[in-house]
């Protein structure tokens, strides 16, 4: 499968979300979305990430747009990291990783020797009509929510 191309509309979606209810893509047109992907709940990478996100929160929302992450956790386990960090924003439960293949970020890595599947940490920015107008893929997390609330306000 083609993974979601910059210009082109992204297919609406539902999952389960962190406040206990299923959220669909189409529920934020008019506004813009940050759709980010990250690997795993409450380990030290993704917690840093959804801190960033955390703390750029007003300011993206004041650029007009609303973030989204995505991992592979449980809805429970969603709850347990949300309330622990203190985020404001939605996580959404992909457990069969359909909406991350669609993205293309479930993949096959590698760590210590060791293959398997899983999510490479990605963002990518929505405009208010459904369209993909950024991605970043394979980030890095050290500036990347000043990337992301750039491109937002640009």
């Amino acid at each position: 499968m083609t993974p979601i191309a910059i210009g082109q509309p992204v297919p609406d979606f539902e999952l389960p979300a962190s406040n206990g209810e299923n959220v669909k893509l189409s529920q934020f047109r008019g506004r813009k979305v940050v759709l980010y992907f990250y690997p795993k709940d409450l380990t030290p990478t993704c917690t840093q990430e959804a801190c960033d996100f955390r703390d750029a929160n007003a300011e993206i929302e004041r650029a007009g747009a609303v973030i989204l992450g995505i991992s592979p956790d449980p809805v429970k386990q969603h709850v347990k990291f949300a309330g622990k960090h203190g985020l404001p924003f939605l996580l959404l439960s992909d457990e069969n990783h359909a909406v991350a293949e669609a993205f293309g970020v479930w993949q096959e890595k590698k760590l210590y020797g060791r293959t398997y599947m899983g999510i490479v940490r990605s963002t990518f920015l929505i405009d208010e009509e459904g369209v993909l107008r950024e991605e970043w893929r394979n980030i890095r997390v050290k500036g990347h929510t000043e990337q992301v609330l750039a491109a937002v306000r640009g």
